[in-house]
């Protein structure tokens, strides 16, 4: 399976993607000692123009792909997805692109955990949702002959939904589509945190799946950083922007730990040696996230 991470450029808009995995599912020690791309800040780079922000974001299919190592396997949560049904509300520009990116991550969801038949549905409205934002020229009809013709074979769907999602990034960044890319992001993260916290039963401090959300404060700082940069221009990117700034103050009264290059910091089953911060989250803290989260999700996929 192929995990990639997004490098979203100020200016330019140039997506880098980078493979963390070439074959096969990660398991969880893999998962475990792999540097998390969610606790990674902005970073600049100076070039011949001058300074070049880079902002990381991580694909979807990283977090569910977490979740799937980490045990949580549950077909019954497929209800937790957004109906397909649902497409007929999406008439304006502002919810189509931030449904695109939560359909393309329920799209992925249903590759990384096996569920076939439903993989063909939710091709069937990114689809449609796509032509509608000019990405006929990526989402091709043959690439839905591609899924049926791999519907029990979960390396390659996810393969296929993953290429799927990056050329649609890809489309969007050649046609200056800044505003368009922006909300499809926030759509496809806010999604994945969604997913997330509808995988945790009960809450319970050292579940590794609650971890992985308190680490998502990093990358919501970069996808509002991100989002800044075409607000001018879009009252709907301003007001996602201010949504998510909303949902970053719930994020901010985490707690930071340091941890000493010599302690042992425990991730799942694993126990890691290594320095630097931990977040720590309490269950008042995970049940405001949890509320915003999936407020903001219900406003988004009701297009309220």
């Amino acid at each position: 399976m192929k995990i990639k991470t997004i490098l979203i450029t100020t200016t330019s808009f140039l997506f880098t993607l980078f493979i963390t995995s070439c074959s096969g599912d990660k398991t969880e020690e893999e998962i475990v000692n792999a540097k998390d791309t969610t606790q990674v800040s902005a970073e600049v780079q100076k070039e011949s123009s001058g300074y070049e922000t880079f902002f990381q974001v991580p694909s979807p299919g990283e977090m569910l792909s977490f979740i799937k190592s980490v045990g949580k396997r549950d077909k019954s949560k497929i209800s937790i997805l957004n109906p397909t049904e649902n497409i007929n509300k999406y008439t304006d520009e502002k919810s189509k692109a931030l449904n695109f990116g939560i359909y393309s991550t329920d799209l992925s969801y249903c590759s990384i955990f096996n569920l076939g038949s439903e993989s063909i549905k939710y091709f069937k409205v990114v689809k449609q949702l796509g032509d509608q934002l000019g990405l006929s020229a990526t989402i091709k009809p043959e690439i839905l002959a591609r899924i049926e013709k791999n519907i029990d074979n979960t390396d390659s769907l996810v393969v296929i939904t993953d290429d799927l999602y990056y050329s649609s990034f890809e489309t969007l960044e050649e046609g200056k589509q800044g505003k368009v890319l922006a909300l499809v992001v926030a759509g496809g993260w806010l999604e994945s945190v969604y997913i997330a916290i509808n995988m945790v039963d009960k809450f319970q401090k050292d579940n590794p799946v609650i971890q992985r959300i308190a680490d998502q404060k990093y990358t919501l700082e970069n996808l509002i950083e991100f989002l800044k940069k075409h607000e001018e221009n879009s009252p709907d990117v301003k007001q996602v922007k201010a949504d998510l700034e909303d949902l970053m103050k719930s994020f901010n009264l985490l707690k930071e730990e340091k941890i000493s290059d010599t302690s042992l910091k425990q991730e799942g089953s694993k126990k890691l040696i290594g320095g630097g911060i931990n977040l720590v989250i309490d269950e008042k803290v995970f049940n405001e996230i949890k509320t915003k989260v999936l407020k903001l999700r219900n406003n988004y996929t009701q297009n309220q």
